[in-house]
């Protein structure tokens, strides 16, 4: 075999230098989300990171770990913080114990609509990005969940109905509203509450028709009231310096993805909303609205957790929940 001339050598030690450059040129990111990959949360997601890989010609890769199987719920917003995963799914109010303002999409009958919801979250993003960026965290987009209904075994006149049940909860405002009826929380990720209805360790459920439908509560509960009571968001961080480290084009392209994202998700989120419902019916669900006297009794510990997050949330929380008001009697 002949040995090829200086000048040929030349140009295929070139080109593969450039493939070893290309390939060191990718980076890859690890995405943790609690829920299973058929939720439109996840769905969405999986476009956002075939979009951010399209956009980017391949430099940056995502893969997406749905259903709580790189890191439990509880577990994602430090491992994304610590660097062990560089992006992540969390719902916010999981972290309620940690300041506030993360508890105010889940305060009753606050925000339960989509406009409403929207509204809360354009007025608290400027804060809530604030306070993820002390902790080495960037925002990249929010997505709300369905309105909140509540799932049980039997009829339920008011929250008196309700009293020693023990009742899934997913955050601490949520266990502080079950507290407020007289029953029991019990926390439960979204990855476990089929196994926690199946065995008896909660007999009821405040959550939105997605999560049944996930979950298919139908076969453990009976009735699902559809109280509208809130909309709570789950949002995408990413570890700030992981992003820092990006050049500018990829960083542009991630930022594009997720406003595209966020835009689609709220508009999936509404659209399904009607969908799951309807999954919840054919699957023999006795859907209802709440009696006059359950939706008093929430309203009622809606007003009453309103203030007490005011106490707690200061003026920073007081400043976001005027611009909110503001901007929905507009």
């Amino acid at each position: 075999m002949k040995a090829l001339p200086p000048f040929s050598k030349l140009i295929v030690t070139l080109l593969a230098t450039g493939l070893a450059l290309s390939a060191s040129a990718q980076t890859k990111w690890d995405m943790p989300t609690p829920y299973p990959a058929t939720n439109f949360h996840t769905e969405n997601i999986q476009k956002f990171a075939a979009d951010v890989d399209a956009a980017t010609t391949g430099k940056l890769k995502i893969t997406v770990h749905p259903n709580g199987a790189l890191f439990k719920a509880n577990e994602i917003k430090r491992a994304v913080q610590g660097g062990q995963a560089q992006i992540g799914e969390i719902i916010i109010s999981g972290l309620s114990n940690e300041d506030p303002l993360f508890a105010l999409d889940t305060i009753p009958f606050l925000a339960s609509s989509y406009s409403e919801s929207k509204a809360l979250w354009v007025a608290s993003r400027a804060k809530l990005e604030e306070k993820f960026a002390k902790q080495g965290l960037k925002i990249l987009f929010s997505v709300p969940w369905p309105p909140q209904g509540i799932y049980s075994k039997t009829p339920l006149n008011g929250s008196a109905d309700l009293k020693g049940v023990k009742i899934r909860s997913y955050s601490p405002t949520v266990a502080r509203m079950i507290e407020l009826m007289g029953a029991q929380p019990v926390t439960v990720q979204a990855a476990e509450l089929t196994q926690a209805l199946a065995t008896g360790v909660v007999s009821a459920n405040i959550t939105s028709a997605a999560t049944g439908v996930d979950s298919k509560s139908w076969e453990q509960l009976t009735y699902y009231f559809d109280v509208q009571a809130w909309l709570p968001k789950n949002v995408v961080l990413v570890n700030q310096k992981q992003f820092d480290a990006l050049d500018k084009g990829t960083q542009q392209a991630v930022i594009k993805a997720a406003a595209e994202a966020e835009t689609r998700g709220w508009t999936t989120s509404e659209e399904k909303t009607v969908w799951y419902v309807d999954q919840l019916k054919k699957n023999n669900m006795k859907v209802l609205p709440p009696s006059a006297e359950l939706k008093k009794d929430l309203v009622g510990i809606g007003d009453k957790m309103t203030k007490e997050w005011l106490e707690k949330a200061g003026a920073d929380g007081q400043a976001v929940l005027d611009a909110y008001r503001k901007s929905i009697r507009k």
